[in-house]
């Protein structure tokens, strides 16, 4: 089909920072689209079509999507392939339909001015987006670079930074940056206050490598037995200490934990079901170990659930899809999951039957088993379907008096199968 959409990255010198290609498309098109911001750069008697962008954007979509057809040319901030629209009309029109003509991005133009290699930076945008994310990417050295929602975002990441114990960490705020209003401004989380921000930011956060990230004496005073310390970790590296997450005991232990993503082998994209979910801890690490993946906690009691949700956003993956029900009934209509954990309910009438059905060819399977009655189900399972039985293993040293001595926590089965 012929091209039809062009999607032009514009920076914040206008019309005349567009290459050639770029002033060509936008000189063809019979449509213009854009935010007020760009279409107000057009000449004020420019005859053609405008579209601006509405809210909900799906309604400014199909507006686009009407006129497939006609020379439509959509103006966007930066590169429109980093968290931009292009991203957004990829997935609704074919490539060989458009024309993408990008503009340096506002994580390009950072390191440009901060001397950052952008390949080292962790990189994402709260634009419209929880701001909890940020806390998926919270570890000493850590160098960030995050795109604003508005003016107030630089003060909301400073108060995550400051409760999460890195109220160290220094702050830049880049504002219209490659534009005559470009401003930099720089201080320190904890003691952070600068009012006046323009709209258009992008956020610098650079972590100490001495960050000992911690809650404030007062806070921890207060924190009852079982709920989370932030705790300095890998951001991708499975096995977060127990102390990490809120929860009533129904708790999969950090060794065992880390064995059982290693098992279940997350990548990029993948979804997962994390049924009886408990505090939602498999599924929060399966999604930590990369920002694409996905998983769904299907879990009974209303008090996990609620330490589910407050584990989610405490460790960065605040769109864990939480769903309330007892498994197989809850599993009726989920999307079809690449792997399926399972940490509670073995012995379920019709449990397997329905997590194996819903599987697809090579999908993956891990449960794990505490007591002799779900050992007796898995044994049977595994005589069926194959797959690996492991049994896990862990002692602890403690204080015994003056000395130290081994505890052993429950032992733990595990099955591993491949469909």
């Amino acid at each position: 089909m012929q091209k039809w959409l062009s999607i032009v990255g514009i920076g914040e010198d206008g019309l005349t920072g567009l290459n050639e290609v770029g002033r060509s498309l936008l000189a063809q098109a019979t449509v213009v689209v854009g935010g007020e911001r760009h279409l107000a750069m057009l000449p004020p008697d420019d005859p053609r079509e405008k579209l601006l962008w509405t809210s909900p954007i799906e309604d400014s979509l199909n507006q686009v999507l009407d006129r497939r057809g006609q020379a439509v040319c959509v103006l966007a901030s930066g590169d429109p392939m980093c968290y931009g629209i292009g991203v957004t009309f990829t997935r609704r029109v074919a490539i060989a339909e458009m024309t993408i003509v990008p503009a340096p991005s506002a994580f390009s133009l950072a390191c440009a001015r901060l001397g950052w290699s952008l390949t080292d930076v962790e990189t994402l945008s709260l634009c419209g987006r929880d701001p909890n994310l940020l806390n998926a990417v919270l570890y000493p050295g850590a160098q960030i670079l995050v795109l604003s929602a508005d003016h107030s975002t630089p003060t909301t990441v400073a108060q995550l930074l400051t409760n999460r114990g890195y109220g160290d960490s220094q702050i830049t705020v880049l504002e219209r940056m490659g534009g005559i209003h470009e401003r930099i401004i720089q201080g320190m989380a904890s003691t952070w206050n600068a009012p006046d921000l323009a709209d258009l930011n992008t956020i610098a956060i650079a972590i100490p490598h001495s960050a000992q990230m911690q809650l404030p004496a007062q806070a921890r005073l207060i924190t009852p037995p079982h709920s989370p310390l932030p705790i300095p970790h890998s951001p991708h590296t499975p096995g977060l200490p127990d102390t990490a997450y809120h929860h009533d005991g129904q708790l999969t232990k950090r060794e065992v934990r880390a064995v059982t993503l290693s098992a279940l082998a997350p990548l990029p994209g993948q979804l997962l079901w994390d049924v009886g979910a408990g505090c939602g801890s498999i599924g929060i690490e399966w999604m930590r170990s990369h920002r694409r993946c996905r998983a769904i906690a299907i879990e009974q009691h209303s008090t996990r659930l609620q330490y589910i949700a407050a584990n989610a956003a405490s460790l960065g993956v605040p769109h864990l899809k939480i769903i309330a029900g007892e498994a197989p009934i809850a599993l009726k209509d989920l999307p079809q999951p690449d792997a399926i954990f399972i940490g509670g309910g073995l012995t379920t009438p019709d449990l397997f039957e329905t997590c194996w059905t819903a599987l697809p060819s090579g999908g993956r399977l891990v449960a794990n088993a505490v007591t002799v009655e779900g050992e007796s189900v898995l044994f049977q399972w595994q005589r069926q379907w194959g797959g690996e039985l492991i049994r896990i293993a862990i002692q602890r040293a403690e204080p015994v008096g003056h000395f130290l001595g081994w505890k052993a926590m429950a032992p733990v089965t595990q099955w591993v199968v491949a469909k």
